[in-house]
This record gives structure tokens, C-alpha cells and sequence, in this order.
């Protein structure tokens, strides 16, 4: 290989993955020759053609990518994203300037199911009640209203993809009476053996005692889930988001939790990351929040980062990796003269 292929590890890293990131490089990439990792700083993380431009590829974990960070940038050939999101960049900027994006949805999914399940389990038990009622000196008798058993409930998720499907997997040993989903790309034969009913919206909302949100965040789910949503709920279902923080309206489900018209929620994600003291939210006793971090474990972290790097290595050997969101790049002379170009290398 005449040159090193240069791998830019975006700033943020550092700040939130520090040990994680470096463990996973040591792991996977410190003993394969002609491959170099760096710190790529992205002041207010957001990434610079003269940035983009000194790498073959990039890890990105919160860093914005847009057309204006891709202007006049020739080498750079993947965006190796760690996780399955990637509202934060501009996919038709990257296929326009011949660059792959790649996510990690095997490693992903098994956590963020865990973290549903755990929200789940506590808001049906009434845990953040409990633990308050205890530590006040309080005992059960105390306690103004009781928990409720799983089995016999109806699970529900808007979207019906890698990590619903997943969700849907674990539940099944758990006695719910009905599973159901909406989502327009997933047909009711490609789900059937999960005991998933394909539905339209408003039918999960109104049947399911659990609402999880289980899609993407793009220009189609902003504000997908609505007051409208929430007031079809029964008023003693619960509300689950761990997937992006703008697909639900935030103002809705803080009405909806303040005049109880639902039993309670489990938050993991914001509108605005992180939130500010004062988000409404934070005023409403019936909801569990968290950090955007209930799907981050060890394993996650590991497992996201040697999806990416396999991903990248790759790309370094000239091959196509998995996990590719713009497929429609490959085709493009731009991209296939950069693989040529390392396959020749």
C-alpha cells in the first residue's frame, strides 16, 4: 500500500467513549498494517472539508456531516457511523460526493431491547413510586396505587424493523396477549412467525397497554407521533421512546402525562440533546427518564465498535462492507474508483 489508509475518530469520542473507542481500535485495528487512527477534532461537533479531507474513513458518533462539510473533499470513501441513527447526516450529500454510510444494526439491537424491557418492567411495577414511598419510611400500604402483571397485556410499536423485530423476539415468552405493529416497509408475511400483527397507527395506540417507538428519525417521522396519538391511548397504557427524541411531539406527551391521559412513560431520548433543567418533563412525577444511555453497556460499546471497524477494514481491502444505508452509492464511478484504488493497493 503507498499510503496509510487514515482513519479520523470524530471528537466526540473523547468526550463520551473515551476508553471504549480506544479499547475497540486496540482490539481490532492496532495489528493491521497500513491503517492509521487519529483524532479528528470537530469544534461544536461539527465536521470541515479540510477535515473530511485527510481521511479514507470516518467513525462518527454525534458529529454532523452535511453538504457543506463535504464540499471539494475527494478521499474520503466511508462514514462509519457507531449505532443505527444517523439523523445528523446528510445521506444525499454523502452518496452526491461518492461517500459510503455505514451503520451497526446487529450491534444495536439486543441493547436497546434490554433498555425497552427494563423501562417496561419498572413503569408496570410502579418502581420510581416505590422507591420514593421506602426511602420516605413508607410502606406498601402507602403506596396509592398498584403495579400490574405483564402477562395478558398488548405490546405495541410504531415501526417494525431491526430492533422492533427483536423486541417482538424477547416478548414472547412474556404471556402478552397480543403483539402488534405499524410500519408502511414491513408486510404482515415478513413478521408473521414473530406473532406480530401488522396494523395502522392509531389501532397500536388505541390497543396497546405498551407503546414503543421503534423507527428511525428522518424528514417522514419528525412529529410522527401526535396528540392525537396520545389521547387514543387507554389511560392506563404507557408510552416508550428510546429511539429518537423528535419523532414524538414533546408537548403532546407532556400534556399527556400532566392531565393523565396515559398511566406513565419511560424517556431515553430528547428533542434537543441534552435537555434543558426546565424541559416540562422533568415537572411530571409519572415518567422515568434517562440520558439517552439505557442501551449503554460494555457490550454495546464493544459490539458497535468492532461492527464499525469491520465495516471500515472493509473498505480497506476494496470490499463492500454490511450495514449499508445509501446503496445506491456503490454504482457511482466516484465510489467504485475509490474501491479499485484500494483493492489495487
Amino acid at each position: 500500500m503507498t499510503r496509510p489508509f487514515r482513519i479520523g475518530v470524530s471528537a466526540d469520542f473523547y468526550e463520551e467513549a473515551r476508553e471504549h473507542v480506544e479499547a475497540v481500535i486496540e482490539a481490532r485495528l492496532a495489528s493491521l498494517p497500513h491503517i492509521e487512527c487519529v483524532p479528528m477534532p470537530t469544534p461544536d461537533k461539527v465536521a470541515t472539508p479540510d477535515q473530511l479531507n485527510e481521511f479514507d474513513a470516518v467513525f462518527a458518533l454525534a458529529t454532523k456531516i452535511d453538504a457543506n462539510s463535504l464540499r471539494g473533499v475527494e478521499r474520503l470513501t466511508i462514514v462509519a457511523r457507531w449505532g443505527v441513527g444517523y439523523a445528523r447526516i446528510d445521506v444525499e450529500a454523502l452518496t452526491a460526493a461518492d461517500v459510503m454510510l455505514a451503520i451497526t444494526p446487529n450491534a444495536v439491537k439486543r441493547p436497546v431491547t434490554e433498555a425497552i424491557f427494563a423501562f417496561l418492567f419498572a413503569l408496570a411495577k410502579n418502581l420510581p413510586l416505590q422507591d420514593r414511598v421506602a426511602r420516605a419510611g413508607g410502606w406498601r400500604g402507602e403506596l396509592p396505587r398498584l403495579g400490574i402483571n405483564i402477562k395478558g397485556t398488548v405490546l405495541g410499536s410504531v415501526g417494525c424493523g431491526n430492533i422492533a423485530q427483536e423486541m417482538f423476539a424477547a416478548a414472547k415468552g412474556l404471556g402478552f396477549r397480543r403483539m402488534l405493529a405499524c410500519d408502511p416497509f414491513v408486510k404482515q408475511d415478513q413478521v408473521a412467525g414473530l406473532g406480530v400483527e401488522i396494523v395502522d397507527m392509531d389501532t397500536v395506540f388505541r390497543e396497546s397497554d405498551f407503546v414503543t417507538v421503534n423507527t428511525l428519525l428522518n424528514t417522514s417521522t419528525v412529529g410522527l407521533v401526535k396528540e392525537h396519538h396520545f389521547r387514543l391511548m387507554k389511560p392506563q397504557a404507557y408510552f416508550i421512546n428510546t429511539a429518537r427524541g423528535p419523532i414524538v411531539e414533546h408537548a403532546a406527551l407532556v400534556r399527556a402525562l400532566k392531565e393523565n391521559w396515559i398511566a406513565g412513560a419511560g424517556i431515553d431520548v430528547f428533542p434537543v440533546e441534552p435537555p434543558p433543567k426546565d424541559d416540562p418533563l422533568f415537572a411530571q412525577d409519572n415518567v422515568i427518564v434517562a440520558p439517552h444511555a439505557m442501551a449503554w453497556t460494555n457490550e454495546l460499546m464493544r459490539d458497535n465498535g468492532y461492527e464499525a471497524c469491520d465495516n471500515v477494514v472493509a473498505i480497506a481491502q476494496g470490499r463492500l462492507p454490511a450495514g449499508i444505508v445509501n446503496r445506491g452509492v456503490v454504482e457511482r464511478p466516484g465510489f467504485q474508483s475509490k474501491l479499485q484504488r484500494y483493492k489495487m493497493e
